[in-house]
């Protein structure tokens, strides 16, 4: 079967993607409560009690919300850099020891076949980190809530067969939008979130001849719509003479209240 994923959720109100590969299955953060986890997870077909582990990115309640009721109900272990741990303690309830596991940024564990490795990000959070997933010489990347494309975010997913990347807001409607100026100016900021254009101009370093899709991601409700986000990152790749087949765009949408379609990673 190979490595296949379906992102349960994306956006402010709740994030979630489950990752399966040949032997394993694991899921990145658990943004909504237990209860819609489950309901989304069962529009897949897959039910909690066939996950292995729970991998958090960083601690902000749109991806932690219901993470401490979710890993409880299927006894599933946690993996978090210490300092996330750290963040998160208050808000997730008791876990036992047993079940907190301690992963270091930039460590690389294995799940079957499947390897996990994390990466640092830059964001308003205690040590956030993004994921790559590798299976037999398949690579899916997730890339959200990101200030900025560093370096070395960009030497840990380039490559990637998949990439789910953030493109969280339209920066003139940010800008024109009812939230107060501080918190316009965390998002703009390098520890806020990736605007189209920002996802556009990284994708032109990012997409080789071996990416098949990337996914946007992590879309605003307020500063943002997906067919402007995929107009804006389309346009910057069309200006720099990249051009694609309608049907062979790479392009693809996540929800923030439905899950996407179950991707195989080496499907063309």
């Amino acid at each position: 079967m190979g490595l296949r994923f379906t992102v349960l959720g994306s956006g402010s109100t709740g994030n979630a993607t489950i990752v399966q590969g040949n032997e394993k299955t694991v899921i990145v953060d658990a943004g909504m409560s237990a209860k819609k986890l489950d309901e989304l997870m069962r529009e897949r077909g897959v039910t909690g009690h066939q996950l292995d582990a729970l991998f958090v990115t960083h601690e902000h309640s749109d991806h932690i919300k219901g993470l401490g009721a979710f890993a409880r109900k299927y006894d599933l272990p946690i993996y978090a850099n210490e300092a996330t741990w750290a963040a998160m303690e208050r808000h997730v309830g008791t876990i036992a020891a047993e079940k907190r596991v301690f992963m270091e940024t930039g460590e690389e564990v294995t799940f079957g076949s499947m390897a996990i490795q994390s990466y640092p990000i830059s964001h308003d959070a205690a040590e956030p980190v993004g994921y790559c997933f590798v299976e037999n010489g398949e690579k899916l990347s997730l890339a959200t809530d990101l200030g900025y494309v560093s370096e070395k975010v960009k030497r840990h997913i380039i490559d990637s067969d998949v990439l789910v990347l953030e493109a969280n807001h339209d920066t003139e409607m940010l800008r024109m939008g009812r939230y107060p100026w501080n918190t316009k100016r965390r998002i703009l900021s390098d520890v806020g979130h990736l605007s189209n254009v920002a996802a556009g101009e990284a994708l032109l370093e990012l997409m080789t001849d071996r990416t098949k899709r990337v996914y946007l991601a992590h879309l605003s409700l307020d500063h943002n719509v997906m067919d402007l986000a995929m107009l804006t990152v389309n346009s910057i790749l069309e200006d720099h003479g990249i051009f694609y087949k309608k049907e062979e765009h790479p392009l693809r949408a996540t929800y923030h209240d439905k899950p996407t379609p179950w991707d195989e990673v080496k499907r063309k």
